[in-house]
């Protein structure tokens, strides 16, 4: 997957609190955003903690809490629209479409089983496929 240009994309209130949406459609497999933020090993993030810590490796971590990292507010969903890419040689992690996205639409991916057992679980799920069973 290449990246070219990013969509448009801003922080709004979501069910969850508050979620990344896409101002203009993005087609599947292009390039939406980079998580940044410092990268730490995963014994200091462990030291640390929090919730916008994102696993690179086994050895090192991407600590997202920084307000300029706007992808942190792309909420988990057990049925996303995006997908992460993590390539640990130029310690990166992109943020792809799964599939077309409309303008207007929430930006999601699926957090993993670790992060969803730790952080979502006890609290319930409140993506729109959860939701909607309720």
């Amino acid at each position: 997957m290449s990246k070219k240009k990013p969509p448009s994309v801003k922080v709004k209130k979501s069910s969850a609190g508050l979620g990344l949406y896409a101002m203009e459609d993005i087609k599947k497999e292009a390039f939406i955003i980079e998580y940044i933020g410092e990268k730490i090993t995963t014994d200091e993030s462990d030291r640390r903690g929090g919730k916008y810590l994102f696993t690179l490796s086994k050895d090192y971590v991407i600590d997202g809490k920084g307000r300029t990292n706007i992808a942190r507010y792309i909420n988990h969903s057990c049925r996303p629209n995006s997908e992460v890419e993590i390539d640990e040689d130029k310690w990166t992690i992109s943020v792809y479409a799964k599939k077309n996205i409309k303008a207007g639409d929430e930006l999601t991916y699926d957090y993993g089983k670790e992060y969803w057992n730790e952080h979502i679980k006890p609290y319930g799920c409140k993506c729109a496929k959860c939701t909607e069973k309720k």
